[in-house]
Order: structure tokens, then C-alpha cells, then sequence
């Protein structure tokens, strides 16, 4: 169950997520994987999964990040739209591997991006981002 409105505890939350993002670690693996986590095939998607993988290590931190930070959201532990308007960049990600989301949870992983996927789908700032960064991918994808 959602809460109905923000209050100065999501603000809290909001500022912490912020902090932690700028961790240098942290913000290096954002840099890492917002930069060069183009997949054009569902083979690209798995392939950051492997350890061998240049990618493993940022795709691993920066995609269970995004889990935690939006499972507050998606349990009600801070208002999601309140929290989406600063924190899209998960989206972001999950834009780039939701056309390969059925086959990768099958293959894969059942529950990856779960929360990714609720925040996209399920409260109004998220689904708006969502379209707007579905747009921003194919646009991008299509130049590479």
C-alpha cells in the first residue's frame, strides 16, 4: 500500500539515495553501464550477466541499487511518485532491457528488475518516464 502523500521522512530517503549515487564506486559504475549498456539483443542483456563480462561488476551494482531504492517505492516506505521524480535513472536502465524482460526472467533470473518493472508501470511519474526513455533507447539504438 502506497502513501498517499510525501512527507519530510521521503525526503529523508530522497537525499540518502542522493548521497549514496555519488559514492565514487557507485557513480563510476552508473558512468560504466549508462555509457556503454546499449543492447540491441536479448543475447546482449545476458551477456552482462556473466562474470567474465567488463560490464558484470557495474551492471550488478547499479541494478540491485535500483532494486533496493525502488522496492521502498513499490512498498510504501516512500511516496513513488515523490521518489521517482528525482530517481529515474533506474527507469533508464530497465527501459534498456524490458523488450528482453519475459524471456531473460524465464532464462535467467524470475525476479529481475521487479521493482524496476512495478515503478514503470504502476505510478503515474514512472510510467511517464518509462515512455520517455523507451523513446530515448530505440532513438539511441538505432544510431548504433
Amino acid at each position: 500500500m502506497g502513501k498517499d502523500r510525501p512527507d519530510h521522512h521521503d525526503a529523508e530517503l530522497v537525499l540518502r539515495v542522493y548521497e549514496l549515487r555519488r559514492e565514487a564506486v557507485m557513480r563510476q559504475a552508473r558512468h560504466e553501464l549508462i555509457s556503454t549498456f546499449w543492447p540491441k539483443t536479448y543475447d546482449e542483456v545476458v551477456a552482462v550477466t556473466r562474470p567474465t563480462s567488463p560490464l558484470n561488476t557495474a551492471y550488478r551494482q547499479v541494478g540491485s541499487y535500483w532494486e533496493m531504492v525502488y522496492g521502498m517505492a513499490r512498498h510504501g516506505i516512500v511516496h513513488a511518485d515523490y521518489f521517482l521524480e528525482s530517481n529515474g535513472e533506474g527507469v533508464f536502465v530497465f527501459a534498456r532491457v524490458a523488450p528482453y524482460l519475459e524471456r531473460f526472467r524465464a532464462e535467467v533470473s524470475p525476479t529481475a528488475f521487479r521493482n524496476a518493472e512495478w515503478v514503470s508501470r504502476e505510478t503515474e511519474t514512472g510510467r511517464r518516464l518509462f515512455e520517455v526513455f523507451t523513446a530515448r533507447v530505440k532513438k539511441a539504438l538505432e544510431t548504433r
